[in-house]
Formats: structure tokens, sequence, C-alpha cells
């Protein structure tokens, strides 16, 4: 008997029949016939990616694009024709590409301007599956200045509308010019009133574009905080939607929002809003009964909101057992698993790294400002060794959150000469400078500016590892922040307490060693730095090289007329008053050389200078500059008496006789020690 094979047909080309059907009828002159077939590609390609991929493979969206553009289609076939392309939209990230490649976006938006509400509705939740993708077209919201304005003008004529156009620009405001076009068309009065919708569809979405908009913006934080919805202020509806009866999202949101009003100083840190709920509801968020994504959302909130305040960290380190939680953070997931487990754990592994790098990051918070909240996160339990480890993490994000924990507490003087010393955290902080993005390098060199004080144990071996030469090499990178901790450590290095046998032999070779590294040319060009505080650390690198009077005068006799040089630039210059206190603090130095007196006494331009800063407005640069003069007369050393004479007859003694009437205890010292140096 022979077998019936028409099902066998159906079943092994169910795409290929239905496509062919489709796209016939598709193209028919019969337009009833025409919405019927595009109702019945819809109910096909619901749910079912192959459907979708098949159908657009066979030229669907083109067609579908005809209809949605021809104004003299039925709004009917208009508007099932942008729900087929919204379901195609909800297929895989490579079907979004085609339909965005096909120029489904631009006509989308245009056809936002029709005057039927299901319609542009059907074309909304087409954008917003587009747009909430991964492979979001976002300029192309903005392409077309009038888009956003008609946006927010229709965004209250439905729920869908309000939901849908709230999602969109939700995530499509990715910079500060997003955030100012969006603030500029008045996206807070629009949007206000739905954050207190009774519809959490609607609601949720409105609170995302709040998040966004307020992120390191203060103009528009500003506004955020000073307006109302329905007479009430704003940010107290954000408290009302932190309670513990709202969904953990919606609680999150608020919380993040009035973080990012807060650290855009919209808010004090000190508002009860601040203190009494978005802190709390983010250390709530790091509690081991969260989801794992609620968990490293909480934590990386919370060591935004506390980076830069005190009183936020301290309150923090003792609520709710916060530290030991976030300690959980880095021994995640458990190695005490059963076959059972095995899902459970793949799903852990993957996301473990987002929990160490969280909680890492909240600590680096925690322990900025306050000594006794680093001695509490160091007598974590084995919390230096996961810090030590994170430095060589495979994974970027951990090896940062690291880098940003160990600068964070290597600013305490009892760690640098115990804990890290113990842990020899200099070892992998080198190995990893040696391969690093500019931002892993701005963070890991700020660390490496405090190992290298005078009084860490990790000093000499970084200087043996090739310290020296790394960091001259951060001074000559574009980065003004990257020159500047280049310059800084090199400052820090430069630096020295003891001056006698071995130690002063050491410091000297240090300084020889930077020099030779660094280059002259290099030191120069940096005095001549645009960037204030890339200046001022040269200044203090300058300053540290010439102390001691073996070392000034080696060092200006070698140097001595390009530093001189360089003096009386800065000294003409239009410079800060802290740069140019600075400098007479350098010439100070050097008037306290046995030989290198010479290159001031020699310059008649630069004791004009000296003299004037005498009796400059400003104390402070009267007293570096009396300073100096009271090095140059010091009647205890050779040739002083000559270099009396030769200042006097300049009126500096009479100049220091005016200025004993000074109020200022400090000047009247100096310049009371000057004078008595005179003979």
């Amino acid at each position: 008997m022979l077998m019936d094979t028409s099902d066998m047909i159906c079943d092994t080309y169910p795409g290929e029949m239905i496509g062919r059907e489709y796209m016939e009828n598709l193209y028919g002159e019969d337009m009833d016939r025409v919405l019927h077939s595009v109702v019945k590609l819809k109910n096909a390609v619901i749910g079912n990616n192959k459907q979708k991929f098949h159908m657009m493979s066979l030229g669907v969206v083109g067609r579908l694009l005809e209809f949605i553009q021809n104004e003299r289609a039925a709004v009917g076939l208009r508007t099932e024709s942008a729900i087929v392309l919204g379901s195609l939209a909800k297929g895989s990230q490579a079907n979004v590409k085609r339909l965005v490649d096909s120029g489904v976006v631009p006509i989308l938006l245009q056809c936002l301007n029709n005057s039927n509400l299901k319609f542009v509705e059907g074309c909304l939740r087409c954008l917003r599956s587009i747009f909430t993708s991964q492979a979001a077209p976002v300029e192309l919201l903005y392409t077309d200045p009038g888009v956003v304005p008609h946006m927010l003008d229709i965004v209250s004529q439905s729920p869908t509308t309000q939901e849908c156009i709230c999602s969109i620009l939700a995530q499509c405001c990715k910079t500060s010019e997003h955030q100012g076009l969006l603030y500029s068309n008045g996206v807070i009065e629009s949007l206000a009133p739905l954050l207190a919708s009774k519809m959490y569809k609607v609601q949720m979405p409105a609170l995302r574009v709040f998040c966004v908009i307020t992120y390191t913006n203060q103009i528009v934080s500003s506004a955020v905080a000073s307006a109302t919805v329905s007479e009430r202020p704003l940010p107290d509806l954000l408290v009302e939607l932190c309670l513990r009866d709202k969904s953990v999202e919606m609680q999150m949101s608020s919380a993040k929002c009035l973080t990012y009003m807060c650290r855009a100083n919209a808010l004090s840190s000190q508002d009860s809003k601040i203190v009494y709920k978005a802190l709390p509801t983010l250390i709530r968020m790091c509690k081991k009964d969260r989801r794992l994504e609620e968990r490293v959302e909480g934590a990386e909130t919370l060591a935004y909101l506390i980076e830069v305040d005190l009183e936020l960290q301290r309150i923090a380190s003792y609520s709710d057992h916060l530290i030991p939680t976030l300690s959980e953070f880095l021994r995640y997931p458990s190695t005490q698993t059963t076959v059972m487990d095995l899902k459970r754990l793949d799903y852990d592994m993957k996301h473990s790294y987002e929990l160490r790098a969280a909680a890492l990051m909240a600590f680096a918070s925690l322990g900025a400002n306050d000594e006794d909240i680093r001695k509490k996160i160091i007598e974590t339990e084995n919390l230096m060794d996961h810090v030590v480890c994170g430095l060589s993490d495979p994974v970027i994000r951990v090896r940062l959150a690291a880098v940003r924990c160990l600068h964070s507490l290597s600013r305490s003087v009892q760690q640098l000469r115990t804990s890290f010393q113990d842990h020899a955290v200099w070892k992998p902080l080198m190995k990893l400078l040696q391969n690093a993005d500019d931002d892993m390098l701005t963070v890991a060199s700020s660390t490496l500016c405090n190992l290298l004080l005078e009084f860490s144990p990790s000093k000499e071996p970084m200087l043996e590892s090739g310290a020296v030469d790394l960091l001259c090499d951060l001074t000559k990178r574009d980065d003004p922040a990257l020159r500047l901790n280049g310059i800084w450590a090199l400052m820090n290095m430069a630096f020295q307490v003891e001056t006698k046998n071995m130690a002063f032999q050491a410091e000297q070779k240090v300084k020889s060693q930077i020099l030779v590294a660094l280059g002259t040319d290099q030191l120069f060009k940096l005095l001549s730095d645009p960037d204030v505080n890339v200046l001022m650390k040269t200044l203090g690198l300058l300053r540290n090289l010439l102390s001691n009077k073996p070392h000034i005068d080696h060092i200006m006799g070698m140097h001595g007329q390009q530093i001189m040089q360089a003096i009386v630039l800065i000294l003409e210059g239009e410079h800060t008053i802290e740069v140019k206190e600075q400098t007479l603090c350098i010439l100070a130095n050097i008037s306290d050389g046995t030989t290198a007196k010479d290159f001031i006494m020699a310059n008649d331009d630069v004791l004009k200078k000296i003299t004037n800063y005498m009796i400059h407005a400003n104390v402070r640069l009267q007293i570096a500059a009396t300073f100096c003069i009271s090095n140059l007369v010091w009647n205890e050393e050779e040739g002083a008496l000559e270099r009396q004479m030769k200042l006097r007859d300049m009126g500096v003694q009479k100049l220091l006789q005016q200025l004993l009437s000074s109020s200022d205890t400090v000047l009247f010292d100096k310049v009371k020690t000057a004078l008595q140096q005179f003979t």
C-alpha cells in the first residue's frame, strides 16, 4: 500500500510552504486578502524565531514598510504591519540588525505624527523592541530634531504611549548631550506625573528615565530636585518609591536616582532622604537574600554614593554588618557543591566576577578617608589575599576594582608598613603596570605614589624593579592624569628625611637616577605644562631634588642655568599664588647651597624679583621671598659679607626693617631672623 506523504511534506517544509503563500498574498491586489495575510503572518511569527528569520529572508520587511508608508492604505493594514515588525524585532539580535539596516527606524519615527492612536502605538511598540535591544541604534532617535519633542508631546495619550516612550528614552539617553537635549525639551515636566501612575508598567520606565538624566549631571539633577508632582516635591515621591512594599527594581532605581542627585550636589549628603532612605536601601540590597544581580547593583551604587563623603562612609561602615556582608561577595560561590548544584554553580561562576568587582569597589569607597574603617576592612578575613589576587584576575573589571581598593587602603601609613609589606603588594602592582590601559594606569599609578612615600618599605624594592623608568614614561603621556601621577610619584621618591651615612648616599643615588631617567629636557617641558597640577608637582619634585646642601650644589652645578631660566619664566608668568610660592621655595633651597647661591647672586633680575615679592600683597609670597633672603645673608657661611653688602645696596635691609611692622607672626619671625644676619 502506498504511504500518504502529504503530512510529511508539511512537517518537513512548513516555512517554505507558509512563506510562499504569504508572499503571494502580500503582493495581491485584493486589500482585504492582503490584510488577512498580514494578520496570519503576525500569528505565524509570534514566539517562533525560526519563522521570523525565514520570513525576513523572503523579504517581508520591505513589503510591510511599503504598507506602513502608504498613507492611502487602510489604517488597519498599516497598524497590523507595524505590529508584525514589532514581533520580528523581538527575535534575535541579528533580526534587529536587519530591521535597522532596512531603514525601519526613521520610517516608524516619522509615522508617530499620524493621528490614529492605534497605529502610533503599534509603531511605538516596535521602536521600543528595537531601542531596548543590545543593537539599539541610539543616535537615530536624535537625527531628526523634531522627534524627541513630538514624543514628549504625545506621551500622555495612553498607557501604551507612556510605557513605550519612557522605555525608549531611558534606553537612548547615553551622553551628557542626550541629557541636555531631553532636559531642554521638557522631559522633567512631561514625565514627572508618570512617577505617580497607578500602573507599574508606566511608573517603572519613567523612573528609569529620571535615573539616566540625573547621572553626573548637576543642572538636570537640580531641576529634578526642585520639581513637583501634584504639589509634592519630586524627591519625596522618590523616597516613597523606596519603601519595602515596592518591587525590588523600583526600590533600587529610586535609591539610584537619589544617589545621582546627591553626587551632583542637588541633594545634601546629610539630607534625610539620603541618610535614612537611599543609603539603607542600598545596604539592604547587598544582603544574602537578594538575587545576585541585585546584590551587585546595590554594592556598586553604594560605592558611588559614599565615595567622596566621609560621614556617609562612617554610617555605612557600621550599618547592618555591611563589611562582613561585602566580604561574602569575595568568597562566592561556595566550593561545597553537589551534583544537584552544578547548574546553579555554573550560573554563579559566570557572575562571581561581578560580585568580586562590586565588593572591592565598595571597600575602596568605604576606606577612602577614615583610618578606623580601613583597619576594619583590613582585618576582614583574607581580605588582602583577595585584593592581591584581584590584581591578576583575568577579568579587567575585577583588576580595576582591586587596584582602586588597594589605592584606598594605601592611604594608611600603618598598612603600608604592615599588611602591604607582608603581602608584597608592589609585585603584582608593578606587573600590572607593565601592560595596562589608561584607566588602569591612572588608578595603579596613584597607588604607586603612596607606595613610594619615604616611610613605605615597598620603596626600595620598587626602585630596584624599574619604578623610575616606568614613572618617567608616564610623564610623557598625553593624558594629564597620567603625567600628574608620574611626576607625583617621582616627587615622593625624591623626598628624604634622613641625610646621614648610607641613607644620604642612597638618596643621592635615587635623585641622580631620577634626573638621568627623566632628562632635563622633559623636566623643563613639565615646568611649562598647561595643567597646573602637573606644574605644581614638577615644582615639588625640583624642590625635593634641591634639598640638602651637597645635592643642591651638585644638581645646580650640572643644570643651574636651565633651572634659573625656568624659575624666571614662572615668576614672570601668569600663575597662581601657589605656583609662585612653590617657585620661591625652590629659590630658598638654592640659596641654602654652598656654591649654588652664586646662581642667584649673579642674577640681578632674579634678585629684583625676590625683593618685589617681599612687598607683595600676598603674605605667603612675602614669607617665601624673605626666607630666601635670610639664606643668602646667613652670616656663618663663606662670602656672607659680600652678599650682605650687595643686598644692602639694593635696599633689602630697609625693606626688612619696614616689614617688622607686619601683623603676621610667621613673616615677622622670618624678617627678624634675616635682619639679625646683617653685620
